[in-house]
């Protein structure tokens, strides 16, 4: 239960990350409330994760997640460029992420 928790806390930080990028520095009122509900659930969502798996796994898995699929995101909207090395490199995170969860 706790890494199905944490998938989607990792899930909601590329929502919150994304939702800032939009508020135009809190200037906005849709994207600023959904960055403000996104980070209260990914935060709590990681505190409890945290409480039956390892700090940094969990940690770990939750940014790794969270920073892939806000880039993934970027990339399909059009907003940052894709190419292989950053293709690649998304891969080397997610292969990371995958060997967490595999020793934990």
């Amino acid at each position: 239960m706790a890494w199905i928790v944490l998938l989607l806390a990792g899930v909601l930080e590329a929502v919150w990350a994304t939702a800032l990028a939009e508020s135009r520095g809190f200037r906005r009122l849709v994207p600023t409330l959904v960055f403000a509900a996104a980070l209260v659930a990914s935060m709590l969502g990681l505190a409890f994760a945290m409480s039956n798996l390892p700090t940094g796994t969990a940690y770990a898995v939750w940014v790794g997640i969270g920073a892939v699929l806000t880039a993934v995101w970027a990339v399909v909207t059009g907003k940052e460029r894709a190419s292989l090395g950053r293709a690649l490199l998304l891969c080397g995170l997610i292969g990371c992420v995958a060997g967490l969860k595999a020793v934990s």
